[in-house]
């Protein structure tokens, strides 16, 4: 995801419930929206959009006499760029409505009563500030694509503009025949029209979040790969860059979707479009319709861009299906993606990847923190959206699900993923509702792993030494952390023993939850050596050596 996801993967991968927080979003939960269809008229002649969207909304409760969308509002501030709404209609009739402080506010015709459903449809129009991209290409070719992340949809599509409300979508697009148009879900109609015209229609039958609906408009080359689970993956690029692009995103767009189906639960979309655009630098994980960057087309299938395929394919199931109820806990969406990514790597390339893919992202980790030691992957009611998601977010956050796999073992975290998104599969989801799920599988309290990792800064550093008696067959252990950053760690730590003569290590779990510890170990002779962590399970770094 998002412009440098392209410079993590490639540094780092050679790459409902209640919230504990008060979010500054004016959240409404007793208002949901069901179902928005977006009608749009394009033209080569102006960037100015026709639009009309009609919202399918239920309210929960009795008594509510307002909805509330977000919508940026044409504006000198914006060079006259923005939306100017004309009128809303509900039942046939036309109801008011303030647009704003960028929200438009329409006053329903009579406060509602509990589970009533209304439909409202918006008329407006507007050149998009942002969030709709209309121009050049690489090749020059005129193309308009969305740029929805993380809340920039309300620049063009009116919507409950957060991550905890999800609807499903339709767009129905009116543009010039010489243009191909693809969305969310499933193509619904095409139809040519007079005055060389053409109308397409798309329809996505899962909700999602606002922020993951997707357009795209231009001339493409497209190809039908395959099929997976009888639903569709296709490839969607430019005409100039056809051979190249069949040829990249061919590969391995279905080993992916089955690896992800196999371990971790079925894919909730109703096809798969690898797409290239001029939107986004790296890629944007658009439910069924990936968006990837001008430039992602090579023709050579690259370890760099293949790492973006498939952390963008992960988002499917995590950030998609699965999406964070609060900016706040965006790790559920990013640090996931990544860790996944590693996690078919480690599949289908092996071990070694896996380990340099990781190492990759402890450098990056290490970086990060140095700079800024007191950062912490869940945000505390988090305002700047230019904040929404750091480095860290992706790399650290990826080592916490690493190393709660070496806390509760292989098999049960897997189990506890499947728990996880079986039972939040196309809802929301919290920090506190992951922990929970791993908690229930493992049998364990995990309120300090997820505390010390999550919600506190600090970088875990050891520095120790081992001595071996001779008398008593006894290997002793002391190890303190040395962190100068005011940061402490609770966390079980192996140490590797290798004997003379043995090709293998013996394996002893220390739990380490002390500033200074000391351990006794029984063995079977003299070692040759002993080595802290070495299956890599921990982010930390350590001195440790052997005694006088």
């Amino acid at each position: 995801m998002k412009r440098f996801l392209l410079i993590i993967l490639t540094i780092c991968l050679c790459s409902h419930s209640a919230v504990s927080f008060t979010d500054p979003y004016s959240k409404n939960p007793n208002i949901d929206a069901l179902n928005y269809r977006f009608e749009f008229q394009l033209s080569d002649e102006t960037d100015k959009i026709q639009g009309k969207a009609t919202v399918d909304v239920r309210f929960k409760i009795d008594g509510i006499e307002r909805l509330r969308l977000d919508l940026i509002k044409a504006s000198g501030t914006l060079e006259g760029k923005g939306m100017t709404v004309t009128k809303v209609v509900s039942d046939g009739k036309s109801v008011s409505f303030i647009h704003e402080n960028d929200a438009l506010i329409i006053s329903l015709p009579a406060a509602s009563v509990k589970n009533q459903r209304s439909q409202f449809t918006i008329t407006y129009s507007g050149i998009p500030a942002t969030g709709l991209k209309i121009g050049p290409n690489k090749h020059g070719d005129r193309t308009f694509f969305s740029d929805n992340w993380p809340n920039k949809g309300r620049n063009w599509l009116p919507t409950i503009d957060h991550p905890y409300d999800k609807a499903t979508c339709e767009f129905v697009v009116t543009a010039p025949s010489h243009y191909q148009v693809v969305s969310n879900g499933l193509k619904i109609e095409e139809t040519d029209l007079a005055s060389g015209m053409r109308l397409t229609y798309w329809k996505q039958s899962v909700p999602i979040a606002p922020w993951l609906y997707v357009l795209g408009v231009a001339r493409f080359a497209i190809q039908h790969v395959g099929d997976f689970q009888g639903k569709a993956i296709q490839t969607w690029v430019y005409p100039q860059d056809r051979d190249a692009g069949f040829y990249d995103f061919s590969e391995p767009t279905k080993q992916v979707l089955e690896f992800y189906s196999d371990y971790v639960g079925p894919f909730s979309y109703e096809k798969l479009a690898n797409i290239q655009s001029n939107s986004v630098g790296g890629g944007m994980e658009a439910a069924s319709a990936i968006l990837y960057g001008d430039n992602s087309v090579v023709g050579d299938r690259n370890v760099r861009w293949r790492n973006v395929v498939i952390h963008e394919i992960a988002h499917q199931w995590f950030g998609n299906a699965i999406t964070e109820y609060d900016w706040d806990d965006v790790w559920l969406s990013e640090g996931f993606a990544t860790y996944f990514t590693l996690l078919f790597i480690e599949h289908q390339y092996g071990r070694d990847e896996f380990l340099q893919g990781l190492r990759s992202s402890k450098t990056r980790v290490d970086n990060f923190q140095t700079k800024n030691p007191d950062y912490i992957i869940v945000h505390n009611n988090l305002k700047d959206m230019s904040k929404v998601t750091t480095g860290q977010t992706y790399q650290k956050g990826s080592w916490i699900l690493h190393m709660l796999r070496g806390v509760v073992g292989t098999d049960i975290f897997w189990k506890g993923i499947q728990n996880y998104y079986a039972k939040y599969q196309d809802s929301n989801a919290t920090t506190a509702d992951f922990r929970r799920e791993m908690e229930e599988v493992s049998g364990m309290d995990l309120s300090t792993f997820f505390e010390q990792w999550l919600n506190k800064g600090g970088m875990l550093k050891y520095s120790g030494n081992w001595k071996y008696n001779s008398r008593t067959k006894e290997v002793t252990i002391n190890l303190d952390q040395v962190q100068t950053d005011g940061s402490f760690f609770e966390m079980p730590l192996q140490v590797g023993i290798k004997y003379p003569g043995k090709n293998t290590m013996t394996m002893e779990l220390l739990q380490v939850n002390k500033k200074s510890n000391s351990f006794t170990i029984k063995v079977e002779g003299e070692p040759e050596a002993l080595m802290l962590d070495p299956n890599t399970w921990v982010l930390m770094d350590a001195d440790f050596k052997r005694g006088n």
